[in-house]
């Protein structure tokens, strides 16, 4: 089974979110980058379905040549291989342009599961996997939190849980599925696939064009940090009795 993972280079925010002077990035000096934590589940997906059903797990990001970095890191998790969609450091790629380029990685080979994370922890705009899934005609289901693939009978069994009714889904293969944390608890890279992955090749292909689809998909004003809520406390009094006063059990 041939599977096709997409992820995306993101900051790592464990904390407060700093600006970069300019306003217009999240300063990453003191955190780096990662991918989205509902694509580290896809790619842990894609790698359990190829060990036990055969084939191989390619994953694919559209980034700048430092992205090279996040794909390394899904082939150190089983990966056996890579593409990287080359863009201009600093470009932002809206949704459209972005499916676009990553069409023309699936539709260029013969993939028959492409694996997305739900939304990426950045923009989380949910458009990505659909509109990829309509670039090849393929049947697509979001928000999955568990997946079974018949091999035999070329079908996908998804699942998920939308406002505590659980929802079911049959696809058919060749399909789109985009994945929520949860839905598996990805590994840790053994010192084995650290190895392979610094050795492993990366294929390497333009991106979209600074005056093309991808300027006129999105354009960056300015980032802005909300406001964080003031956390107050209330002294009640003093001992128990002072709590359930307040809740009107005594007066």
């Amino acid at each position: 089974m041939e599977i096709l993972v997409c992820v995306k280079r993101v900051p790592t925010v464990g904390g407060a979110i700093t600006l970069t002077a300019d306003r217009r990035a999240i300063d990453t000096k003191a955190s780096g980058f990662a991918i989205s934590p509902h694509e580290e589940c896809a790619v842990e997906e894609a790698v359990r379905l190829a060990e036990r059903l055969g084939g191989s797990v390619t994953v694919a990001t559209l980034g700048p040549a430092a992205a090279e970095e996040q794909l390394r890191a899904c082939l150190a998790l089983g990966a056996s291989g890579a593409v990287l969609i080359e863009t201009e450091p600093g470009l932002e790629v809206g949704p459209i342009a972005t499916a676009a380029a990553l069409h023309a990685v699936a539709a260029g080979g013969r993939f028959d599961l492409v694996l997305l994370g739900n939304e990426a922890s950045d923009t989380g705009d949910y458009q990505v996997g659909i509109r990829l899934a309509h670039l090849l005609g393929w049947p697509a289901a979001t928000g999955i939190k568990a997946l079974a693939v018949d091999d035999a009978s070329g079908w996908v069994s998804a699942s998920r849980t939308y406002r505590g009714v659980l929802e079911m889904f049959a696809l058919e293969l060749p399909c789109v599925v985009t994945v929520k944390e949860g839905i598996n608890l990805p590994r840790y890279p053994s010192l084995p696939g650290r190895l392979r992955a610094k050795r492993a090749p990366v294929t390497r292909v333009p991106g979209p064009e600074p005056a093309g689809a991808a300027a006129a998909d999105v354009r960056m004003t300015s980032l802005r940090v909300p406001d964080a809520p003031k956390k107050q406390a209330t002294v009640l009094g003093q001992g128990a009795e002072a709590v359930l006063v307040e809740l009107g059990v005594v007066s």
